[in-house]
């Protein structure tokens, strides 16, 4: 025995599901189109946090950070040409770069800057440069901060930002 279902309620399931499918119709042509993003170079901004401030008192949270460089091309190799740390007030502190780094596919390298150098303050950052022969998939670069004190601990990531591309 079938009962009587009101038209207003059919009308509505019909609008919800199709919303939903031209949702999901959106979301798969987009997925399609998109294509892997390759080049053959980039000047990356990378946010490092030697330390971050809590309470009313600006207190400083000491904090440890890892700048990680991962080649996610996995038949490309990378080289890096500049890993280089800068100050909150962008005045140079480091080049951590002597000579080009290769990075095979998908190999990773990292820097560290220990929990008690506060020399980059808490605008620190790196620019890092990478270039390969061939157009590659954009390596992932990005900072891992960690500290803790007493009883309390925090840990965050940053992405890197690219400023400047080669095609």
């Amino acid at each position: 025995m079938m009962k009587n279902i009101p038209g207003r309620y059919v009308r509505r399931r019909v609008i919800s599901c199709g919303v939903i499918l031209t949702a999901v119709l959106l979301f798969m042509t987009d997925y399609a189109l998109s294509e892997v993003k390759k080049c053959t170079g980039q000047t990356v901004y990378v946010p490092i946090y030697s330390h971050i401030y809590s309470g009313d008192r600006e207190h400083p949270f000491l904090l440890a950070a890892t700048l990680s460089i991962r080649n996610t091309d996995p038949d490309q190799p990378i080289t890096v040409t500049e890993i280089d740390y800068y100050d909150s007030d962008g005045k140079l502190l480091k080049k951590y770069l002597q000579k080009h780094l290769t990075l095979n596919p998908m190999a990773s390298t990292r820097i560290v800057i220990k929990e008690s150098d506060k020399s980059g303050g808490s605008g620190a950052n790196f620019i890092v440069k990478w270039e390969s022969k061939n157009k590659v998939t954009e390596p992932v670069i990005e900072s891992i901060m960690i500290g803790t004190q007493v009883q309390q601990g925090i840990s965050f990531t940053s992405r890197g930002q690219v400023i400047r591309e080669i095609d």
